[in-house]
């Protein structure tokens, strides 16, 4: 009975007590509405899943190989000495560009030309002999006639002044045998080029025999590319573009350097080795690339990308689109008939810039899935849209998305269902908060 009087006594406390409790079962009910309202709003908005696609048709994708290649030069010449002797200087700077006939080297000239003058002085003793024998052949011929001298001796008059026109021949290419090893001493570039380092110093004796070449001379613009490709490849190709899987294509090359960059300009291929090498079982391509500024260097190994025919009945595939299978086997999910997801197996070998290129598996028109693949199953019915047209996560076209996606325009079904609970549970709270406001009033 103290209980109830204490209460009695309290007529606030009782009041104050009622209102909690009037206040918290409202919450409750309000609560549970809205989560029951909310869970109706997914419920009426579930639906088959949105995906993107893109409609895929044959296009003309080249056939792109790359290849390992050396860097060769266009020419490529040997310094060498025509006659022996010592060097005496070096007439140019190494590395530097230099042209045909210009200088290079100059050796000791003073025996090849003390041998030119006696070449020369022999020459001079051979005419002089030659015109003493011809003035006594004619001498002679006359005398012969009359008998005054023997014909014997005029035959022998005759052959001397013929003897002595073959000295004079001979004693002449001497000379000019000899002239042409004294200009040999000054060496000459035999092609113009760029130079590379003196194998020889001054005072280095040389000789026509010898192993090493004074210096090497390349021609560096333009440059060739040695690729090598392997037969079989080769062969492959060839077999390809007769039976009309592949078009020929003028062959383009672009190299890749060995940082990895890609190298500015564009060569092309002159021509394919007739020869397969035995050891290595590969095909010499050779391509032509400018080289102005003269990046590629001879001997440096490079990365050769080119396309030597093109598939005209290729698809490009965005690589989202292409998932793979436990085996590794390339799969994609197509819109089939009555908007259910298809998955099909398709022959992806090679990557295009962002796209997978599809050599089979697919027809033309087939509408390939790209956007939503992490909601689509198997022969599951999806709600197809173009790729094409801007989306944004759990945008559904057309659907319902509760209250929210009303009034939000174009918001997702759950972000809808979202701010329907949420509606109702802040309108109940606030006819509570009233309740607990006018009650403590």
């Amino acid at each position: 009975m103290r209980p109830t009087t204490g209460l009695r006594g309290k007529p606030g406390q009782v009041l104050a007590a009622l209102a909690a409790v009037t206040l918290a079962f409202g919450s409750a009910g309000c609560s549970s509405h809205g989560q029951a309202q909310g869970g109706g709003g997914r419920g009426r908005d579930k639906g088959p899943p949105q995906v993107g696609f893109a409609v895929v048709q044959p296009t003309t994708v080249p056939l792109e190989t790359v290849l390992a290649g050396r860097v060769s030069a266009l020419r490529n010449a040997e310094v060498r000495p025509q006659v022996a002797g010592v060097i005496q200087r070096r007439l140019f700077t190494e590395g530097a560009v230099v042209r045909k006939g210009q200088p290079l080297y100059q050796i000791d000239p003073s025996i090849y030309r003390a041998a030119a003058a006696q070449a020369s002085a022999n020459l001079a003793s051979a005419q002089a002999n030659l015109a003493a024998n011809q003035v006594k052949a004619a001498r002679y011929r006359p005398l012969a006639a009359a008998q005054a001298v023997s014909q014997q001796e005029y035959t022998d008059a005759a052959a001397a002044a013929r003897v002595a026109q073959a000295s004079v021949m001979q004693n002449r290419a001497a000379l000019n045998t000899a002239r042409i090893n004294l200009r040999f001493t000054t060496v000459p570039a035999p092609i113009s080029g760029r130079i590379g380092r003196s194998l020889f110093t001054e005072g280095a004796l040389v000789t026509t025999n010898q192993t090493d070449p004074l210096a090497t001379i390349a021609v560096l613009d333009p440059i060739y590319v040695d690729i090598q490709q392997s037969a079989a490849d080769l062969l492959r190709l060839r077999r390809q573009l007769a039976g009309g899987g592949a078009a020929p294509l003028r062959t383009e090359v672009r190299l890749q350097l060995d940082d990895g960059s890609e190298y500015g300009f564009v060569g092309t291929v002159e021509f394919s080795e007739i020869t397969v090498d035995p050891a290595t079982g590969t095909v010499t391509l050779r391509a032509r690339f400018p080289n102005p500024q003269g990046l590629l260097l001879p001997g440096m190994f490079v990365r050769a990308r080119f396309a030597q025919a093109a598939d005209p009945n290729a698809y490009l595939v965005p690589q989202v689109a292409v998932t793979r299978d436990p085996l590794g086997n390339a799969q994609v999910y197509l819109v089939g008939p009555g908007n259910r997801a298809v998955l099909r197996p398709v022959t992806a070998t090679r990557t295009l810039g962002e796209d997978w290129v599809v050599t089979a598996g697919l027809n033309p028109g087939d509408k390939v899935i790209t956007q939503g693949l992490g909601k689509v199953k198997p022969n599951q019915p999806v709600r197809p849209v173009p790729e094409t047209t801007p989306q944004r996560p759990g945008v559904r076209s057309g659907g319902r998305g509760g209250a929210g996606g009303q009034g939000g325009g174009g918001q997702g079904a759950a972000q809808g269902a979202a701010s329907e609970g949420s509606g109702h549970g802040g309108h109940h709270g606030g006819a509570g908060g009233a309740t607990g406001k006018a009650g403590a009033g």
